[in-house]
């Protein structure tokens, strides 16, 4: 048996064989061109190196990094445009020329840290190989050396430029540095200036002994204002007075003004008092003596004023003379009481006064106590910036004196290691005949190639085993697999049927009807067989399976229902009505115009299609056809229904209903793997009843029968035929 893959190369090798003797005959044809070219003038090849080299003595770390980077030079460097043109201007040569015949191999370099391999692998691997080719043997060996010189030259170059820019890269950050090292300094100076002195008091002690000196001084002060408190307690219970009413009455009984008013109230009063006994109150004298009495009163209440009010009336004064007369009368111990209760209450409180003077100075000590740690944290942030500073202005200043150093030790990191030498460039002439060889060797491959690469790049199935698989793969059960047909009775289109009883071609028909009836059952009264695409055989298989339904006795009716198409019954020796397709629905409505007898098959029925029509949904939508669906499912065994493929309408899905069952039905060759998967799979997910597949037109070996001359076939019986049948 052909295996899968072969029989896909085959078709696609039919489908494509003049693509592929296209490939051959470049390939041949080419092979032919190469061989026919004459040999080409001899060459030489000039083999040098240059070695990676050193300064004899070194000093400075800078010199030595320069000439390790100046080792690290690749091919793009090597091979550059100024080297190239330097070498070209002096032998005469075009330096896209040189470029074309030179060959340069560097060594790849040992990686950091790879100590064996750098101790090693050096001594054999740190040369770099050049060749050159070139018709003229002195040419070659002028054109090598030039282009060495200039490497070595150009090797030198990049090392002086390395170092003059690290040079003036540093004297340009040396000037910073120093800036930024002074700014440092003047920083920490000011702040030494300003915060230091806070600073020493808390580290050698002084800081915490003012706070403790401090609360000191307000212990004795309270102790102090604790005495005065109970002495001014002691003298108020004496003089039953308050200090600012002692105060008053000191003041008054102090003055003489006061004194003399006093006394010359009472003598008008003893006046008054022996008066009264033997004058009236409305005597003259007697009216006399009261207004000399208002008079000192008045005076007496003025004077009063001007003694305890002053400026701003501080004390609180007596409202009439009677009562400044009341206050007034202190004697001097009396007297000297009120003032020494007076002087204490200003003690108290000028103390007092002390005793929140030395609170806020005890806060203010306790405060830049508590800001000491933050001061000294500043300071030696500012301190550290400084020695940082420091290290980096110290650092540049090293640098510079080492790249100066330097100087005088930069050299090129190549050297010419060998000097240009010619090499015999040895080549063996062309074998014409196994070139040729070859090439058709290389052909046929490539064609073979092309040929399945073009056959594989198709969307298509080529083999029955390729569209099995998928059904497999899809749970869609296998129906049948029906050979390819040779015409035994066709019509001017094409449409192969099984007419002899004789026919090898109806055991596989019989075969796919008991499969059909095996899946479905009993219940199989209707059936639908539609595709993906056209020229799948769909018509074909719709007409045999109805020759073998009727074959075995079963009354079957086929109804082509591709109303898009003209109708294939001709193929069955049936004639369709040419003005069905003017009135499409009065053809469905009448049973005697639309079901015609196939005369050659005893038990077929066909109702040929009136197509193509226009709006063939709404027909199939009609009430027309669902009474003619209704009529022929209780008159026939079998109804087969011949619809449009549904990759080109959904016609297929709007005659769906009227069916128990449906079929696809494939080809190799001719079935697209997408629009088989998406069929399917729209099928199952709407259960639309996908009854299975077949397979259509495969390579299967077909027994022959010997030809035996079948009885023609005796007519059906009149009472067979719906009335007013037709015999066609």
């Amino acid at each position: 048996m052909t295996p899968p893959i072969v029989k896909r190369y085959l078709i696609a090798l039919d489908k494509y064989k003049w693509i592929g003797l296209a490939s051959f005959g470049l390939v041949v044809v080419g092979t032919t061109v190469v061989a026919v070219q004459p040999e080409p003038s001899p060459s030489y090849i000039a083999a040098a190196a240059l070695a990676y080299s050193r300064p004899t003595v070194s000093f400075s770390l800078t010199g030595n990094q320069i000439q390790q980077q100046g080792q690290e030079l690749n091919e793009e460097i090597l091979l550059s445009d100024q080297i190239l043109e330097t070498a070209a201007a002096k032998v005469n040569i075009p330096a896209k020329k040189i470029i074309e015949n030179l060959v340069i191999k560097i060594p790849e370099r040992p990686k950091a840290g790879d100590a064996k391999a750098a101790g090693g692998a050096e001594s054999s691997t740190s040369s770099i190989e050049l060749k050159y080719k070139d018709t003229d043997r002195k040419r070659a060996q002028e054109t090598l050396q030039e282009l060495m010189q200039a490497m070595v030259k150009l090797s030198n170059d990049i090392n002086t430029r390395r170092l003059k820019t690290i040079i003036q890269k540093i004297n340009e950050r040396l000037p910073q540095a120093k800036q930024e090292l002074e700014a440092a300094e003047q920083k920490l100076e000011h702040y030494d200036r300003v915060q230091r002195p806070a600073i020493l008091a808390a580290e050698n002690g002084s800081l915490l002994g003012a706070v403790t000196n401090s609360q000191l001084q307000q212990r004795q002060l309270k102790l102090t204002l604790s005495g005065i408190d109970a002495q001014i307690r002691s003298l108020q219970q004496k003089l039953g007075l308050t200090v600012k009413k002692a105060y008053v009455s000191s003041a008054l009984s102090a003055d003489p003004i006061i004194g003399s008013l006093r006394t010359q109230i009472y003598q008008v009063e003893s006046q008054m008092a022996v008066l009264k006994k033997d004058l009236r109150p409305d005597h003259p004298t007697m009216i006399q003596l009261r207004r000399q009495k208002e008079a000192y009163e008045q005076l007496l209440q003025q004077r009063g004023m001007e003694v305890v009010g002053g400026q701003g009336g501080t004390a609180p004064l007596p409202g009439t003379a009677t009562s400044i007369r009341s206050q007034s009368n202190l004697d001097p111990a009396r007297q000297q009481l009120a003032n020494q209760m007076v002087a204490l209450q200003t003690q108290q409180e000028t103390l007092k006064e002390q005793l929140l003077d030395l609170e806020k100075e005890e806060g203010k000590l306790r405060y830049e106590y508590s800001q000491v740690p933050n001061k000294q944290l500043e300071r030696s942030r500012l301190e550290q910036q400084v020695v940082l500073k420091k290290n980096l202005f110290d650092q540049i200043q090293v640098k510079l004196t080492d790249a100066k150093a330097a100087e005088a030790e930069t050299v090129s990191s190549l050297s010419i290691a060998r000097p240009p030498v010619i090499l015999p460039n040895t080549k063996s002439p062309k074998n014409v005949p196994i070139t040729l060889g070859v090439g058709g060797l290389l052909g046929l491959l490539v064609g073979a190639g092309v040929v399945f690469l073009l056959g594989s790049l198709e969307s298509t199935f080529k083999t029955k085993e390729d569209i099995r698989d998928s059904l497999k793969q899809r749970e869609v059960a296998l129906l049948g697999e029906l050979p390819f047909m040779p015409v035994e009775s066709v019509d001017e289109e094409g449409t192969p049927v099984i007419v002899s009883l004789d026919s090898p071609y109806l055991e596989f028909y019989e075969k796919f009807r008991s499969n059909l009836r095996r899946v479905s059952g009993k219940n199989l009264k209707v059936l639908l067989i539609t595709s993906v695409s056209s020229s799948e055989g769909k018509t074909v298989s719709a007409y045999n399976l109805g020759i073998a339904s009727a074959r075995a006795g079963k009354r079957t009716l086929i109804i082509e229902t591709d109303l898009r198409s003209p109708s294939h019954s001709s193929s069955l020796r049936v004639t369709p009505d040419n003005d069905a397709t003017i009135e499409p629905l009065r053809y469905y409505s009448s049973l005697s115009d639309c079901i015609r007898l196939v005369p050659d098959v005893e038990n077929l029925y066909i109702i040929p299609s009136p197509g193509p029509v226009r709006q063939s949904a709404a027909i199939l939508e009609s009430s027309e056809m669902r009474r003619l669906m209704e009529d022929v499912r209780e008159r026939y065994d079998l109804v087969i229904l011949d619809t449009s493929p549904l990759g080109l309408s959904n016609d297929p899905l709007l005659i769906q209903p009227y069916s128990d069952g449906m079929v696809l039905v494939t080809r190799p060759n001719y079935t697209q793997e997408n629009l088989l998967g998406e069929a399917i799979d729209q099928l199952v997910e709407s259960e639309l009843g996908l009854l299975g597949a077949i397979i259509n037109c495969t390579d299967i070996t077909v027994p022959q029968r010997p030809s035996v001359r079948p009885s023609p076939p005796s007519p059906p019986e009149e009472e067979e035929l719906p009335a007013g049948l037709r015999r066609n």
